[in-house]
């Protein structure tokens, strides 16, 4: 099951000998919905590669107050613990399991030996840092430029394409959280887009029109 899981997943961007080698050396490890994976000041000691279902990325600030970084799909890795284990430095970030996730687990030391020994893994390693940089360029652009409705709807956006559902399973507070605002901020929002018929409102759930 690992071998297929990762061909199906990494093929496209992983040669079939590391495929082999990472099903052969890899650890997996399976996450329930809002499973933390990998905290802040936790010593990485593996990589993850996720197989199955969605993470999200997290930053916290000194008041303990989370912001959503980004968001990882199958078939990708997180850049951030990528590098805080080739510093050999404790996690920036938290990871939380969007949903049930499965991945698979690499020990760090064989991260560096590949990106120097096999082109795949290194062309897979530098897409991913384009990609979450780019990211991050769209969250610092959404904090400075973008009003509280369009980020909120955009965020509808984007979990509509997660879950591939036009239909959302979310608390008003799970999504305050996530944006960095109050609940109830939130509910004003979701009712003023339900209004313009952008979405519609049931309880603990939210359909994008």
């Amino acid at each position: 099951m690992t071998s297929s899981l990762l061909q199906e997943k990494f093929n496209h961007t992983l040669d079939n000998a590391l495929i082999n080698e990472i099903a052969t050396i890899g650890k997996i490890a399976h996450f329930k919905a809002n499973d933390i994976i990998i905290d802040i000041n936790q010593p990485l000691k593996f990589i993850p590669l996720l197989l199955e279902g969605n993470i999200k990325i997290l930053r916290e600030d000194t008041e303990g107050n989370e912001l959503l970084i980004y968001f990882l799909e199958a078939g990708e890795t997180c850049t951030m613990s990528l590098t805080c284990c080739m510093g050999t430095t404790k996690s920036k970030i938290r990871a939380v399991a969007e949903k049930d996730s499965t991945l698979i687990m690499i020990p760090v030391q064989h991260m560096q030996k590949w990106f120097h020994n096999n082109q795949s893994w290194r062309n897979f390693i530098l897409e991913s840092y384009q990609t979450r940089f780019d990211e991050m360029l769209e969250t610092i652009d959404n904090l400075a430029f973008i009003k509280m409705d369009e980020r909120l709807h955009k965020y509808l956006i984007n979990k509509v394409a997660l879950h591939n559902s036009k239909t959302i399973h979310i608390n008003h507070q799970d999504i305050a959280e996530d944006l960095h605002t109050s609940r109830v901020v939130i509910s004003r929002l979701l009712k003023q887009l339900e209004n313009e018929n952008r979405i519609k409102l049931s309880r603990s759930k939210i359909e994008v029109l």
